[in-house]
């Protein structure tokens, strides 16, 4: 073998050894992944059909949805060890929209995350830098032009308990200023996998805290009685378990 053959191999062992080396070293570029969250929409233990199907509250009063959307943000994954992911961007879940259901989150560093955190509603800063694009975007109808602030979340319906003309159901719900802030935080425990279920359920955001009775609160589209619904809709998200059906 020739000396210049034995240096062409010497120098490629050199680098296969060294990039090997870099890659686990703890500076080298980390293992990244990605989670993906999916939003189920639910009325108890039913799935949720817009328009067509009459559900009963706890209070055994009907009503029907046509509209079902609301705002997550500032979702943060965190491990046993305290070490965390944090991502700042919005997302408008939009039962009209089946796409918007499913949230894909990248580049997260490799590790167990068995906690997940997030924020109903849009936090201050956002609320105050006026009309924006991508989820934000004002035509995405969730956006007081009046009030100069976002919705949080947004319930439409009927019900024939509601004294509202034509029986109608509106619950539009935002804030971030105190004693009237319905922005909430979420935490949920979660399993060890890159797709995590979280059922959301409608019930409880009508009366986990507090019922809502249709016939004294058929609508609530400003600051009155907002705490209320918000109090219940920190409640109404829970993870579906690889046990659970769908």
């Amino acid at each position: 073998m020739t000396i210049k053959k034995i240096i062409t191999i010497s120098l490629a062992l050199f680098f296969l050894l060294f990039n090997t080396a870099f890659v686990n070293f703890p500076f080298g570029k980390p293992n990244k992944k990605s989670v993906r969250l999916e939003f189920l929409n639910f009325v108890g233990s039913r799935k949720l059909q817009l328009d067509s199907t009459r559900y009963l509250n706890k209070l055994g009063q009907d009503f029907k949805v046509t509209k079902f959307k609301y705002y997550i943000g500032n979702i943060v994954l965190k491990q046993k060890s305290g070490v965390e992911f944090k991502s700042d961007s919005y997302f408008l879940i939009d039962e009209d929209i089946p796409s918007s259901k499913q949230i894909q989150i990248e580049n997260i560093p490799a590790g167990d995350y068995d906690s997940l955190t997030f924020i109903v509603g849009i936090d201050s800063l956002h609320n105050c830098s006026g009309a924006q694009s991508g989820a934000l975007d004002p035509t995405n109808a969730m956006f007081w032009a009046w009030n100069s602030g976002y919705i949080f979340l947004k319930l439409d319906g009927t019900s024939s308990f509601s004294k509202s003309p034509a029986g109608l159901l509106e619950y539009h719900i935002g804030g971030y200023r105190q004693p009237n802030n319905c922005i909430r935080t979420v935490q949920l425990n979660i399993e060890k996998k890159n797709t995590v279920q979280i059922k959301v359920d409608i019930l409880e955001l009508l009366g986990s805290k507090t019922q809502i009775d249709f016939k004294d609160l058929p609508t609530v589209t400003d600051f009155r009685h907002a705490v209320t619904l918000a109090d219940n809709y920190q409640n109404m998200f829970s993870i579906i378990t690889s046990g659970e059906q769908n």
